[in-house]
C-alpha cells in the first residue's frame, strides 16, 4: 500500500503506479507475482503473491555465515531475476536481504519493486535523490546520481558479502558518513572477514 501521506502527492502516486504496473510485467520465477494494482477509496495498492520462508535476513541471523556453495545456491537466481528485470527497462534499486524470501523448498524469490524505477520514465525521479538502503547503495546511489543496471549488481554484491562475512563491508556512525566511505572508500576483502 502506498503511504497515505503520499497518496495526496501526485507525483507519489504517479511514481507507485507506474512501478507497480512495471514489475507487474515482469513473468520470471525468482520475482514476486505481482496480480494487480489498483486503487480503492483513495487507497493504492499491488497485490503480490504470498511467499512462504523465510528472508535472507533471517537466514543469516540464524545461520551466521552461510556456506559459499549455499551462498551461490541463493546468488544465482537473484542474478538470473535481476538480469531479467534490467532487459525489460527494471532496475530495482534495493536489493538487500530483507527483499530476498528463501522457501523450504529452497525457491529463492526477490521482492519489493516499491522503488524501482523503469529506464525509459526517469522523469519521476528527483535528481540528487538517494534512494535505498544506505548498507546497500552502490557509489552512485550514495551520490544521488541515477542508478543502473551496474547499482544493482553493485547491491548484490554487497548481499554476497554479508552472506559470507554475516555483515555488510562498509559501517559508519551515520547515514552521512556511510554515504562518504561507499563512495571513496573500497571495501575491504572478503578474505579479512572469512579467510
Amino acid at each position: 500500500v502506498l503511504a497515505p501521506h503520499l497518496a495526496w502527492e501526485a507525483v507519489s502516486v504517479e511514481r507507485f503506479l507506474r512501478e507497480a504496473r512495471a514489475a507487474a510485467r515482469l513473468e520470471h520465477p525468482n520475482i514476486v507475482h505481482i496480480y494487480d494494482v489498483d486503487q480503492e477509496a483513495g487507497w493504492y495498492y499491488s497485490v503480490m503473491e504470498y511467499l512462504a520462508g523465510k528472508t535472507l535476513t533471517d537466514l543469516i541471523q540464524q545461520q551466521g555465515p552461510l556456506a559459499p556453495g549455499q551462498a551461490l545456491s541463493i546468488l544465482r537466481p537473484l542474478a538470473s531475476a535481476l538480469d531479467f528485470a534490467h532487459h525489460n527497462g527494471l532496475v530495482h534499486r534495493d536489493v538487500k536481504p530483507s527483499n530476498v524470501i528463501v522457501s523450504r523448498t529452497g525457491r529463492v524469490t526477490l521482492t519489493d519493486f516499491g522503488i524501482a524505477r523503469a529506464v525509459e520514465e526517469q522523469g519521476l525521479t528527483a535528481t540528487g535523490l538517494v534512494v535505498g538502503t544506505p548498507e546497500y547503495l552502490s557509489p552512485e546511489q550514495a551520490q544521488g546520481l541515477p542508478a543502473d543496471a551496474r547499482s544493482d549488481q553493485y547491491n548484490l554484491a554487497v548481499l554476497a558479502y554479508q552472506m559470507l562475512a554475516s555483515e555488510v563491508p562498509l559501517h559508519a556512525r551515520n547515514t552521512p558518513a556511510l554515504l562518504v566511505k561507499i563512495t571513496y572508500d573500497p571495501s575491504p576483502p572478503i578474505r579479512q572477514k572469512r579467510p
